[in-house]
């Protein structure tokens, strides 16, 4: 099988992918989530013309010159509204956000106000109509659409809702991803190791990964290499209603690769295996019903980068998120040499330098070495047959953080 460049693998597996279906969750869980419908308001906002500020609501009439003396009627305090009506030479004690009182038309703040006692108190600034005033309906009507389709609730998009008086709302299922990793030699962090075995470290930088971009993560533990244990983990992935099988090593040609021969035999139709790319050759591609299986290399940065590149954007488009790559035009900060067949994504430094980005490459860009990555926030990206470029030439950076 040919190796499959990188912008037709990624179109091959986006092709059908569409936001899951929605659900409905209580509006104090909703934070982070996609909107799987607009939000519309259940009301009009403010509901009633409102003081805006603390004073005294008059008639414009009565305070259009200063001083003014007004008699005060009585109180309103924010929720319980003056019953009766200003009359001419009348006012009323005023809270932020009470009903302005009827034959009221305007809000003589606090601080232009004497108390001259016995009920009666001067304005000292002249005050136009309608100053200070929240008219009924400022913010929103009843039935305005507030919120659209495919937004992600941050915390003003969650107030507005809350305001529309929704103590619920339809948002996009979250992606659930099964992880599974394999291989003999693994065993998980803080185990006492034998001569022969590594920690199994690629479970968690992919399930991060994933919920970066508001995935759910089900780590379903090592695999030994028989095809027995990896086809019980794919089942128990199945069974838990995975949207994506993510297998971690074992998709390579070696005699231990068993993930092609597992997930073929439980069904999956292979879409393709093997990528024009370094590092993440043997990533393969292929769909059990309608699950998607993504076989991810064993190797530590290979896993985490095929993860960039691929899993993050399927997952995003499953949850209703914007997909696209952070991709940006910089400068080389060192040489490089050309480039072969496969696209290359080479770890680097990239900072801003006099307003252009200048992108570093490490000089050593072995693909188990995880603390390159973890120091590295961006990857050049070599097109195949790049020739040699020199310090200062241009190039694509794609950005991890």
């Amino acid at each position: 099988m040919a190796l499959v460049p990188v912008a037709e693998a990624l179109e091959r597996l986006l092709d059908g992918a569409a936001p899951l279906p929605g659900e409905s969750i209580p509006l104090a869980d909703a934070a982070a989530r996609v909107l799987a419908e607009p939000v519309v308001a259940l009301r009009t906002q403010p509901p009633f013309n409102a003081s805006a500020m603390d004073g005294y609501a008059a008639r414009a009439a009565d305070v259009a010159s200063a001083p003014a003396q007004l008699e005060v009627i009585g109180t309103a305090p924010a929720g319980r509204g003056f019953s009766g009506t200003v009359g001419e030479g009348q006012a009323v004690r005023i809270f932020t956000g009470a009903p302005l009182p009827e034959g009221a038309d305007t809000i003589v703040i606090q601080e232009n106000v004497r108390d001259r006692g016995n009920g009666r108190i001067e304005v000292t600034e002249p005050t136009a109509q309608a100053r200070n005033v929240r008219r009924r309906g400022l913010d929103f009507g009843e039935g305005d659409v507030l919120l659209e389709k495919g937004r992600v609730l941050d915390a003003a998009a969650l107030s507005l809702a809350a305001s529309a008086n929704h103590p619920a709302l339809n948002v996009v299922r979250r992606p659930l991803v099964a992880i599974i990793a394999t291989g003999d030699e693994l065993l998980p962090p803080g185990s006492a190791l034998g001569p022969d075995q590594i920690i199994s470290s690629n479970a968690y930088g992919v399930a991060a990964a994933a919920q970066s971009v508001g995935a759910r993560a089900l780590d379903l533990g090592i695999a030994a290499d028989r095809k027995e244990a990896i086809a019980a983990l794919v089942r128990k992935a199945v069974e838990a209603n995975a949207d994506v099988i993510v297998t971690l090593g074992g998709a390579s040609v070696g005699d231990h690769d068993l993930i092609h021969d597992v997930l073929t035999g439980e069904g999956m139709k292979l879409d393709f295996w093997k990528i024009a790319m370094r590092p993440g050759k043997p990533l393969m591609f292929g769909r059990l019903g309608n699950v998607r299986c993504i076989g991810l290399p064993g190797n530590p940065v290979a896993s985490i980068v095929c993860s960039q590149l691929f899993l993050k954007p399927l997952l995003a488009r499953l949850g209703g998120r914007d997909h696209r790559q952070d991709v940006r035009a910089a400068r080389l900060g060192a040489a490089m040499q050309a480039n072969d067949l496969r696209q290359d994504y080479v770890r680097a430094v990239v900072r801003e330098d006099g307003g252009t980005l200048v992108a570093t490459p490490f000089s050593i860009q072995d693909s188990s070495m995880l603390r390159m990555l973890a120091d590295a926030n961006g990857l050049i990206v070599r097109e195949p047959f790049a020739p040699a470029a020199e310090t200062g030439a241009e190039c694509s950076v794609l950005m991890l953080r």
